[in-house]
């Protein structure tokens, strides 16, 4: 696998290194900046983190593609042949997840002390990009579990874990691109569950780095992006129901 490394240079392998180095790295800078750094008191439009958020996407998810044009090449793992059987356990592996999540907050976590401040935290954050009505919420949904559930799996998975997969073993590769996927959703749970940090974000950032685990062995298991994407839209589903249910009671 380390094979496709020897078409560089050694001065083009230290670049690719730092490069991977910033890819790891930036977007828990980038949550930090318009979750943390930007945020203000009054639960209005934030200009400065709107234009954070949407200035960090671009640079993450165009990160890669500037790498290949100035590179001309990038060792990524080989695209097999249609596997079913993945589309399979990334559908079964999402539909379980997602019923945890929905098992949990309506059985019980619902209305918990857990959760006391959440509303409020999540209703904040929407005020300031906008989206706090339920049609802009509805709209941010769908872009968030269809468009940006498959970037994050083009990101971490194509980019991220396909070029440490050429660098070092599958265990270790998933290992730490899953360590960096889960990295930035601690400062997002951080926000939405105040004075949980090692109660509740902490467990809950391991849960999401094993699920990045399982979506990155799915990757290497068929060389495509659809299983994970399948497995992750779920997963995002089920935050976002949790959400409208926060927002607006379902009963």
């Amino acid at each position: 696998m380390n094979e496709p490394l020897s078409l560089f240079t050694r001065r083009q392998r230290v670049l690719l290194g730092t490069a991977m180095l910033f890819a790891t790295v930036f977007p828990t800078v980038a949550a930090w900046s318009y979750f943390l750094a930007l945020a203000n008191s009054a639960a209005s439009s934030n200009i400065w983190q709107q234009i954070a958020y949407v200035g960090g996407k671009i640079v993450q998810f165009a990160f890669p593609l500037v790498l290949v044009l100035l590179f001309g090449r990038l060792p990524y793992p080989r695209v097999r042949g249609y596997d079913f059987p993945s589309w399979r356990i990334g559908l079964a592996f999402g539909t379980i997840v997602l019923a945890l999540m929905l098992g949990l907050h309506f059985g019980g976590l619902r209305g918990s002390r857990m959760l006391a401040q959440t509303p409020d935290r999540l209703r904040e954050k929407l005020l300031e990009v906008n989206m706090a009505s339920p049609a802009r919420y509805l709209f941010l949904a769908v872009f968030i579990v269809v468009v940006h559930s498959f970037l994050e799996e083009y990101y971490w998975r194509w980019f991220v874990f396909g070029y440490l997969r050429y660098t070092m073993k599958m265990i270790p590769a998933i290992v730490l691109s899953s360590l960096a996927f889960a990295a930035h959703h601690v400062i997002v749970l951080y926000v939405y569950l105040p004075g949980k940090f090692w109660s509740a974000a902490v467990p809950l950032s391991i849960a999401i780095a094993i699920g990045g685990s399982v979506w990155a062995w799915l990757y290497e298991r068929g060389g495509k992006l659809g299983p994970p994407w399948l497995s992750h839209l779920l997963a995002d589903t089920g935050i976002f129901v949790i959400g409208w249910d926060l927002m607006w009671p379902m009963y």
